[in-house]
């Protein structure tokens, strides 16, 4: 048998938990000697077998004295709140405006806590949970801010209480603020510092790997050495990375190369670097529309043979729109910057820190080796310095760059630090 409460948690009978029923008064209705038990959901109030009774009728005061036993030992059931308009119990609803119901992270906000702004914070919070845990979706960064909240409002608690549990409940909630935020971070190949996400970047750091394999393929791989070539080099080669074959248009090469657009393309043909249709012509290529444009095919890039690099077609759309973003980088375009500059400033960007300063911080230092940069950008290693001017007139590079040391130093522009290669 097990107990019930009533109102007023008053107990009535249990006969699995002697601690409860020796609580139970003596008398009919309670378990003692002869006495019979009575439930709660029996016809007017109890069950089981009715009180004995004489053979020859009804038992003088029968009537009375299991009425009153069922008083004593059956409580009265709670009233049932009246909904409101909204659904929600009016008592409930009462309570709830004054707080007394109100939780956040199994903890009860107590309804006189102050200062107001702070109870009525805890309250919002713990809605503000309850409501995420509703998501269809999860959404990391929402729940990273709800953590945030609860780290502030938990540790401003613990200040007015003194209770330490609630300061160690804010230590953890930083805590998972700051891990939820690096798994959403993860998600997006954003990389974290201690303040949050920095930025948001162009590439993973995957990416960028893979990016810097690109440059390096073609610092070594150009077949022609003038930066205009090596500028084509590289927009085709991202272009034709995976199967050797890509798409390209009138609007792309003049983009890249202006008005060299068509002595260059006709170079690396005749050099055999890239072939065109058989019936199509540098000229025509040039002319081509983004709705019917020109095949190219880099022969070296093609699957039967060697290839330098490997990665998927979302990294290669990623890779080629990254140098597309740079090389038509709006003030680049109106510094008039040339194929030298713009290949600097894809240099500079892929080989930078997730803060923007160039180069790793290995054996050799800070800054970039000045004769594997002029090598990239088709110059010699004396003329870097004037081109890194430029990028700094055009905000691509901060300030304080320098060539002392054989070796280029610099920092990226706060603009730019999203296109940084995150080394």
């Amino acid at each position: 048998m097990n107990a019930g409460t009533g109102d007023g948690d008053e107990l009535f009978v249990d006969g699995s938990d002697r601690g409860r029923t020796d609580r139970v008064k003596a008398g009919r209705g309670a378990v003692t000697g002869g006495g019979t038990v009575m439930f709660s959901d029996a016809p007017g109030g109890g069950s089981g077998p009715a009180p004995a009774v004489p053979a020859g009728g009804h038992r003088p005061g029968a009537a009375s004295d299991a009425a009153g036993a069922r008083a004593a030992s059956v409580p009265r059931a709670r009233p049932t709140p009246r909904p409101g308009p909204d659904g929600v119990a009016a008592k409930s609803r009462k309570a709830r405006k004054a707080g007394q119901w109100a939780k956040v992270a199994q903890r009860i906000v107590p309804d006189d806590l102050q200062p107001e702004v702070l109870r009525v914070e805890l309250t919002e919070l713990g809605d503000a949970f309850r409501a995420y845990q509703r998501r269809p979706e999860p959404d990391l960064a929402v729940l990273a801010e709800l953590h945030d909240r609860k780290a502030r409002a938990f540790a401003r608690w613990a200040d007015v209480t003194g209770d330490t549990s609630l300061q160690e409940e804010a230590d953890r909630a930083a805590a998972a603020a700051q891990t939820t935020r690096e798994m959403d971070a993860n998600r997006h190949g954003v990389p974290v510092g201690e303040d949050g996400p920095l930025v948001e970047r162009l590439l993973t750091r995957g990416q960028g790997v893979h990016l810097r394999d690109v440059l390096g393929h073609v610092r070594v791989g150009s077949p022609l050495p003038e930066a205009e070539a090596r500028l084509a080099v590289l927009m085709l080669t991202l272009r034709a990375a995976r199967a050797g074959t890509g798409n390209v248009t009138g609007q792309d090469l003049g983009g890249w190369l202006q008005g060299d657009a068509e002595r260059v393309l006709q170079e690396l043909v005749d050099v055999g670097w890239l072939l065109l249709p058989e019936d199509v012509t540098a000229d025509d290529a040039l002319m081509s529309r983004p709705e019917e444009p020109a095949q190219i095919t880099v022969p070296t890039l093609i699957p039967t043979q060697p290839r330098p690099f490997f990665f998927g077609k979302v990294t290669r759309a990623r890779l080629s729109g990254w140098a597309q973003k740079v090389v038509g980088d709006r003030k680049l375009r109106k510094k008039k910057a040339g194929a030298a500059t713009r290949l600097l400033a894809v240099y500079t960007a892929a080989h930078s820190r997730p803060d923007g300063r160039l180069g790793g911080a290995g054996e050799d230092g800070d800054g970039l080796a000045l004769d594997t940069v002029a090598a990239f950008c088709g110059l010699r290693p004396e003329d870097v310095a004037e081109h890194a001017g430029l990028l700094v007139a055009a905000g691509w590079l901060a300030e304080e760059v320098d060539t002392a040391g054989e070796r280029l130093r610099g920092r990226l522009a706060e603009r730019v630090l999203p296109l940084s290669g995150l080394l």
